[in-house]
């Protein structure tokens, strides 16, 4: 039988994982008599944790939300778990880096030393991409309305920013009237996934573009989104599988390459075989210059399949290559370099 303390750590730390426990089923889990449960229950209840019981024929305990309640205990794979995700958060982009440092210093101080110890040789440190513009953080507020009103299935009015263009200052907010209907993280970004009730399709938002409105609309019955996976949608929707919200540029082409060399560096595209040391790339881009650019890494003979977008990009990006080399060998003879 475990000592009194590690009991107690385990039994608390049931009564946080499930809403009601069986009282039979407790003392099952940590091996002890129901009588023993009981005793043990009596000692939480001392030290302030408000656990209930219930009757009838599986009768049990449940541990009730109150303002007096001492501060939660970890085992060790809590504390690691904990330490992690806070030593995180900056990366989350949910705008929570201050709050979760903040958060585990807290944390660490009341910990036991032995705890402490393991959770100081963690040290986590979240680095961000860089060479692009800053990424904007979201408001933790906003998620937090967000998140409110796809519990509840309200309507949700809310004013949206439009994307960061030079004109971007001068182009007022849109409302927006919407379904939402779950809240996701996609490359360091928060968006709010949603039925769009005035273009009667779905949509995803950028949840730091996100200004919400008061109040929430009426209730309403939840859609299923298409395919029925919340993951697969919002992935369809940033790597252009094809799908609802594909890349807006897609083309082919004949690579001088086998498929073996090709396949590792394709992400989100098709590679396939295409006779002896050639194989068919199918790639989508946001641009068509980029697609271009994209397909011009692999530094072998392409031949286009098509469309004829991709065709005048290759184009455009050879004649600017072209001058670019040009002027470069002129400024170069022009300074008496050899």
């Amino acid at each position: 039988m475990p000592k009194t303390s590690a009991r107690l750590l385990a039994l608390l730390s049931l009564l946080q994982a499930r809403r009601e426990w069986p009282g039979q089923l407790l003392a099952e889990r940590l091996e002890v008599s129901p009588r023993t449960v009981r005793r043990d229950v009596d000692r939480l209840r001392e030290l302030g944790y408000p656990i209930a019981a219930f009757k009838g024929p599986d009768g049990g305990y449940r541990l009730d939300a109150g303002a007096r309640l001492p501060p939660l205990l970890f085992d060790d794979d809590q504390a690691v778990a904990l330490a992690v995700a806070l030593g995180t958060a900056t990366a989350t982009g949910a705008g929570i880096g201050e709050a979760a440092a903040r958060a585990l210093t807290t944390v660490r101080q009341v910990m036991p030393a032995r705890l402490r110890h393991r959770v100081d040789a963690l040290d986590v440190t979240a680095v961000e991409r860089t060479g692009g513009p800053p990424r904007p953080q979201a408001d933790p507020r906003v998620l937090l309305a967000l998140s409110d009103a796809v519990r509840v299935q309200e309507v949700l009015r809310f004013d949206y920013s439009p994307g960061y263009t030079p004109a971007a200052d001068d182009v007022p907010p849109v409302v927006r009237r919407v379904e939402p209907h779950r809240l996701v993280t996609w490359g360091g970004r928060w968006y709010l996934v949603a039925w769009d009730l005035d273009r009667e399709d779905w949509r995803t938002f950028r949840a730091d573009r996100i200004a919400p409105r008061t109040p929430t609309g009426p209730r309403f019955t939840a859609r299923e989104v298409p395919g029925g996976d919340v993951a697969a949608f919002v992935a369809a929707r940033f790597q252009g599988s094809g799908g609802p919200g594909a890349w807006p540029c897609r083309g082919e082409v004949i690579l001088d390459a086998p498929a073996s060399a090709v396949a590792g560096h394709i992400r989100d595209g098709i590679v396939e075989e295409h006779g002896r040391d050639r194989c068919r790339v199918v790639l989508g881009a946001w641009s068509w210059p980029g697609l271009a650019a994209a397909l011009g890494r692999f530094d072998v003979d392409i031949e286009v399949v098509g469309p004829d977008e991709l065709r005048n990009s290759f184009a455009d990006l050879a004649r600017r290559f072209a001058l670019a080399a040009g002027r470069g060998h002129r400024d170069a003879a022009g300074s008496g370099a050899p």
